[in-house]
């Protein structure tokens, strides 16, 4: 299984790297220590928001960024567990057609206020 938390360190990581930045920089411009940020990284410790906001600060990118590259990452792993095809999922566990959503669908949101947006 894998951890939110795993993840979120890995994309974090790979930001800092790509930047050719060093843990100590980071950890300094963000406000936290060398160690806690590097336990982070490593998945070992669960970031609040504001650290996450920091952090994300210091590297220079959006939250909302990193976030979804570790939603996107999220839902790679799921898909490598999920089942294939159809007939490996119970029939219990199907749903109808009808209510199957097309990722990327216009009208596959949940949020009324998305649909709107995309329409506009």
């Amino acid at each position: 299984m894998v951890l939110l938390r795993q993840l979120l360190g890995d994309v974090l990581r790979r930001l800092r790297v790509r930047q050719s930045r060093t843990l100590r920089e980071v950890s300094t411009l963000a406000r936290v220590s060398l160690g806690y940020l590097s336990e982070v990284e490593r998945g070992q410790k669960e970031a609040s928001s504001e650290l996450l906001a920091s952090i994300c600060g210091a590297l220079g990118v959006p939250l909302s960024q990193v976030l979804r590259e570790v939603s996107d990452q999220f839902a790679l792993a799921e898909l490598q567990h999920a089942p294939v095809l159809a007939g490996d999922v119970p029939e219990r566990e199907r749903l109808p057609i009808a209510e199957t959503v097309v990722p990327g669908a216009i009208g596959d949101s949940v949020f009324p206020e998305v649909n709107d947006m995309v329409a506009a």
